[in-house]
């Protein structure tokens, strides 16, 4: 829509004669973008720090030895009409724990391009004990290198050293939940017993604090390689393979690429923990339609300080069409007035909604790791913000000016 010159100086005029009117359309655009910029920063913020703490322990695709699913049709023979088949007590006889060969998978998955890193894990249920303290919890043999590349497990380390795993054969790290129910700190010792009864005198060398229960009260972490020798196991042996992507959201389309080249279970992070990708989905939803409904809440503002300005200025659109501006030039005119209107509030709002995000952001949040407000900054939510603030000024500022231009100047002359 090319303005002209006379029709943008006409709307500069109306603008700038009632100057408050102008201010308070202006900021009802303000508020409503920079509501919608810090909503959507903001839960964004809330969606990456949670899937952070969760991705923090949980790897994007998991492959382990899953148990058959059926286990009530066990007899495959050939049967004739007049034999009766009945098993009692049916029980997976061929059923074989862990993953005997992981050095074949390793490798196949290092030429996975998507792939940015892979880890082994040997998990066991064991008791461990201090006195006559005994607690039920998880041993996870680890790699120490690439655990913590996957997980980033050595920031989570508050006492001692992550890569003394690397160096000592009796050294354990402890959850910190774990630690304080045995009663043990740094250089106690604590002994481990395996379901068949094995057992072994560790050394506590380090304290981990994920902040996450279900991991702080129940695991501890040894290198690999000693866990293997713990259980009896051959240097292939592992009960998970645990593996990040560049993108988490990309892990069903490789999941079933990588079903087809293993006997393996391939699980992707959402089928294990669907209600994480559900919550994130849900708050999105929430923040958008809350912002949404602000910015309309702003343009009905916009359209109700147009249409005033409509029914204020009817003699001199009257005026106007009399003098030979058409319809078009009528709906140039307030068109105009609203986009000025858009655009000088969209830039205010996009301003403000980045102060106001700021200054949340530096709110003190003690809880978990948080130390402040999390808060996302997203170049495409302020250019959202901003396009969106535009369309709802324009239409907002259509209706009024198009009944203007269809005001009959002959009837609001003569009264």
């Amino acid at each position: 829509m090319m303005v002209t010159k006379t029709n943008f100086k006409i709307a500069n005029a109306h603008l700038t004669s009632r100057v408050k009117q102008t201010l308070v359309a202006i900021l009802s655009v303000t508020f409503g973008i920079s509501m919608y910029i810090f909503m959507n920063s903001f839960m964004t913020g809330v969606n990456d720090t949670q899937t952070g703490l969760a991705f923090s322990t949980l790897a994007h695709i998991r492959i382990y030895n899953d148990i058959p699913k059926d286990n009530t049709d066990l007899y495959t023979g050939q049967l004739d009409r007049r034999t009766l088949v009945n098993v009692r007590n049916p029980k997976v006889i061929k059923y074989t724990e862990g993953i005997k060969n992981s050095e074949k998978i390793l490798n196949m998955l290092d030429t996975v391009p998507k792939i940015t890193g892979v880890t082994p894990q040997l998990n066991i249920n064991v008791f461990f004990r201090n006195g006559a303290t005994k607690v039920n919890g998880m041993l996870s043999g680890i790699d120490v290198v690439n655990e913590d590349r996957l997980f980033g497990t050595a920031q989570y380390v508050v006492q001692g050293d992550w890569m003394d795993l690397e160096r000592r054969s009796d050294g354990i790290l402890l959850g910190s939940g774990l630690a304080q129910k045995l009663s043990l700190s740094l250089d106690d010792n604590v002994v481990v017993t395996t379901q068949e009864g094995i057992t072994k005198n560790y050394k506590v060398i380090g304290i981990v604090e994920t902040t996450l229960a279900s991991v702080d009260n129940t695991k501890a972490y040894i290198r690999i390689g000693f866990a293997r020798q713990l259980i009896s196991k051959n240097m292939g042996y592992v009960t998970d393979i645990q593996m990040n992507l560049e993108d988490y959201n990309d892990t069903q389309e490789l999941s079933d690429r990588l079903s087809k080249l293993t006997a393996y279970k391939v699980e992707p992070w959402q089928e294990a923990n669907g209600q994480l990708e559900a919550a994130n989905k849900l708050r999105n939803i929430i923040a958008i339609a809350v912002s949404l409904t602000i910015l309309i809440v702003a343009g009905f503002g916009i359209y109700n300080i147009m249409n005033m300005t409509v029914n204020e200025k009817i003699r001199e659109i009257a005026i106007l069409k009399a003098m030979g501006f058409d319809g078009k030039d009528i709906i140039q005119i307030f068109l105009t007035q609203s986009i000025i209107i858009g655009i000088l509030g969209g830039f205010v709002g996009i301003v403000f909604g980045y102060l106001v995000s700021l200054a949340v952001n530096h709110i003190p949040f003690k809880i978990a790791s948080l130390e402040t407000l999390p808060i996302t900054y997203r170049t495409h939510d302020y250019i959202l913000a901003f396009v969106f603030g535009l369309i709802t000024t324009y239409i907002a500022g259509y209706l009024p000016a198009r009944k203007a231009s269809k005001v009959d100047p002959v009837e609001i002359i003569r009264g």
